[in-house]
């Protein structure tokens, strides 16, 4: 089980990886970012744009707030523009930072049932579980982008939790 500074932790964490990253990106050409690289989204912009529709999937879910019209064969490819992408993603993070400040912890007890256009079914599982899955889908993906980053000799500053700056709000 988690509780409501775990959450809190992790959107903090979220946006100061998102950053990172994006800071490296920043670094190189448009070309790069989408070339094809054989990570599972193929492209550091395609697995970013998968990331950033995901979240706003399941924020939509946790706090509904607006879903994307796009199924998820199409998060890849859903902005096009680098700095759009990156903009995108920092609104986003400030609203994962605000839902997670302002949770319930009671939230966390209940459960979500949803349809899954991935899984082609309707599920059911506890928020607390849902909450961890898309906080670890995160961290998963951005893995991806930190490989493909460092393939362009480039290396990201630090990941690890315990390295995050305390002072990051």
């Amino acid at each position: 089980m988690i509780d409501k500074q775990f959450v809190k932790q992790m959107a903090k964490y979220n946006r100061w990886q998102n950053a990172n990253l994006y800071a490296c990106g920043d670094e190189l050409s448009d070309e790069d970012r989408k070339s094809e690289l054989g990570a599972f989204f193929g492209s550091i912009h395609a697995t970013l744009n998968h990331l950033l529709w995901a979240d706003r999937i399941w924020m939509h879910r946790f706090a509904g707030t607006a879903k994307p019209s796009e199924d998820i064969k199409a998060s890849v490819v859903r902005i096009s523009n680098w700095l759009d992408l990156k903009q995108d993603r920092e609104s986003l993070d400030e609203v994962i930072l605000q839902w997670a400040e302002g949770l319930a912890e009671e939230w966390l007890d209940g459960e979500l049932t949803w349809y899954s256009g991935a899984a082609q079914a309707e599920i059911t599982r506890p928020n607390w579980i849902l909450v961890s899955h898309m906080f670890n889908h995160q961290t998963h993906h951005r893995g991806q982008v930190h490989c493909m980053i460092t393939q362009y000799g480039l290396k990201p500053r630090d990941t690890d939790l315990m390295i995050m700056p305390v002072s990051i709000d």
